[in-house]
């Protein structure tokens, strides 16, 4: 506050500069009554000053002059921005910082957005491995208000979430159009598992939630499932490797019976789960739309698959069903594939690492073919496939849709593979043939010259490990010289150490005729070392003719120094950009 002394000093001054007597008096006091917000009588306001300047009203000269105007012009600006805080003030209550300094919301999310390296959108907020502080997550937090049309949020793979979430979780409610919720692997807490459960209410359109990767989840799951409303719109639920435990699968269960909508069941490597899977199995009638079913390494046991099967019935439009890398479930299926045999929509069934003995390939004989809509069959690493005298294999040839069939590492005999090549001939959609470590490959690939000359369709193909000779690769050259494999994108020929480098000569003087391959694996066996012969430089030559080739596998072969700097040289040289793993 001024001393009275100032104020009196000023105001002599005043009566200094205007004359007593001045016509204008009744004019000056009614500017000088109006007060200033802090309770202080203001001084003149500027437009008056401005209407006096062209008097003279003992104004001094020369510097004194010069000092006056410019204090004048001092006290005119500084009245004028004290007149236009009285007016808003008169006008009601506004923010003390212009517009121009307070970025608006959308301004602030893009400024957050651009310092991630992320391009904003106010519908799809993809923040996934972009190292999240804490911080970021409270701003982010800061921000949903300004995103009322927001439908998707993706914060997986950062690490920092976890501990944070709730503060994002309470603001939930200003985006009740989100659909997706994705938080994989972000070392998610019991406190954020519990005010994720308390947000489902909030939420009420979201229909994916994954929560992959969180091993803390295990053990809690019912901090979320408890306060899951009924009738919640969830499709698609992922828990991948979220250490699940037996109680976990119970509290799972009950889940299922609130959630009718659910499309999308992915458990996959839960080791402990399946301890509980009968009880799950049971209340998998309550979501009967399901149409894909993951349970990848779930440790399923003998009763699992019993009660798992009794549950298909109730599962028509089942798609996808992965049971994968179950070891324990080996010699269960002949009691346990009653209603598989009825999933006439399933697409796709992986069983691949299930230890199934040789009376279970005698089961699937008879089950397998009747799945009239199959597109993708895995067997592999399941040894008695190869040695089994039932005509599973050969039956496959009842199933027109295929269009993946992986039978890698099956120990198969040249019966069972002359079997498969038959029935390949009736497969014209196919597309992905694995035949990877089996041996008897080495030799017959003429088994398959048929099918391969029909599959008109294919695109990988997989011989890795196979034993595979110079006729062999000869055969391969043959069939595109022809036209065959036209749309063949990649080739896996690793593993196979008893081609001789006249193989690899021949082979690399038609590769160029694979004019849509984009990757091609010659690598040699871990344990093993080979020079790489004079066909490397018909290698490289083929290498400018196949425009689509992205990545070359070359492990193991021993390059002479000429020869590895021309393969140093040759993306540069040719404008190319290959990844070549040497």
């Amino acid at each position: 506050m001024e001393k009275t002394g100032d104020i009196q000093g000023s105001q002599t001054k005043n009566e200094e500069a205007i004359p007593k007597s001045s016509p204008f008096d009744f004019v000056i006091k009614q500017f000088q009554g109006k007060k200033s917000s802090s309770g202080k009588r203001k001084e003149q306001p500027s437009a008056i000053k401005k209407f006096f300047s062209g008097f003279d009203f003992g104004k001094s000269e020369g510097k004194d002059g010069g000092e006056t105007e410019e204090t004048e012009k001092n006290n005119s600006s500084a009245e004028d921005q004290s007149e236009k805080q009285d007016l808003s003030l008169d006008d009601g209550p506004s923010h003390p910082i212009s517009e121009a300094e307070s970025p608006s919301g959308e301004q602030r999310f893009n400024q957050f957005m651009q310092k991630l390296g992320k391009k904003p959108d106010s519908k799809n907020l993809d923040l996934n491995n972009c190292a999240l502080s804490a911080a970021d997550v409270t701003e982010l937090a800061s921000l949903l208000p300004f995103l009322p049309e927001l439908e998707e949020i993706s914060l997986s793979w950062n690490g920092c979430v976890g501990g944070t979430l709730k503060t994002l979780t309470v603001q939930l409610h200003h985006v009740n159009l989100l659909r997706v919720l994705r938080l994989n692997n972000c070392r998610l807490t019991a406190e954020d598992v519990t005010s994720l459960g308390e947000a489902f209410e909030i939420v009420p359109q979201l229909e994916e939630l994954d929560l992959s990767w969180n091993s803390n989840i295990g053990g809690k799951l019912s901090l979320l499932t408890k306060k899951l409303p009924k009738g919640c719109k969830i499709k698609l639920l992922r828990m991948t490797d979220c250490n699940l435990t037996a109680k976990d699968g119970e509290s799972l269960a009950e889940m299922l019976t609130v959630i009718p909508n659910l499309e999308v069941l992915d458990l996959s490597i839960n080791k402990h789960i399946g301890c509980s899977m009968k009880v799950i199995a049971q209340d998998l009638k309550n979501v009967p739309g399901l149409r894909e079913l993951n349970l990848h390494m779930c440790g399923l046991k003998h009763d699992s698959l019993q009660g798992l099967d009794a549950a298909l019935q109730h599962l028509a439009e089942l798609r996808k069903l992965d049971i994968s890398c179950n070891k324990e479930i080996g010699g269960s299926f002949k009691d346990a594939a009653a209603h598989l045999a009825n999933l006439k929509n399933l697409e796709v069934l992986d069983l691949h690492q299930c230890c199934v003995t040789e009376e279970d390939v005698t089961v699937l004989s008879q089950v397998i073919p009747l799945l009239s809509s199959l597109q993708e069959l895995n067997l592999s690493s399941n040894k008695n496939v190869g040695v089994s005298s039932a005509p599973l294999l050969g039956r496959l040839r009842f199933l027109p849709n295929l269009k993946s069939v992986a039978i890698s590492n099956c120990g198969l005999g040249e019966e069972p593979f002359s079997s498969l090549a038959e029935a390949a001939l009736h497969l014209p959609e196919l597309e992905i043939l694995d035949l990877s470590w089996n041996k008897c490959v080495g030799g017959n690939l003429k088994l398959l010259l048929g099918a391969l000359k029909l599959a008109r369709e294919i695109q990988v193909l997989r011989l890795s490990s196979c034993n595979l000779v110079a006729e062999d690769l000869a055969l391969l050259t043959l069939l595109t010289q022809d036209g065959h494999l036209a749309r063949l994108r990649e080739l896996d020929l690793s593993y196979n150490n008893s081609i001789s480098d006249e193989g690899w000569m021949v082979f690399c003087r038609g590769l160029a005729a694979f004019k849509e391959l984009s990757e091609l694996d010659v690598s040699l066996r871990p344990s093993s070392c080979r020079d790489c012969g004079t066909w490397f430089s018909e290698l490289l030559a083929a290498l400018t003719k196949l425009p689509a080739l992205a990545e070359l596998g070359m492990q193991r072969w021993v390059l002479s120094e000429s020869q590895r700097q021309q393969l140093e040289s040759f993306n540069q040289d040719n404008k190319r950009n290959i990844r070549f793993d040497c």
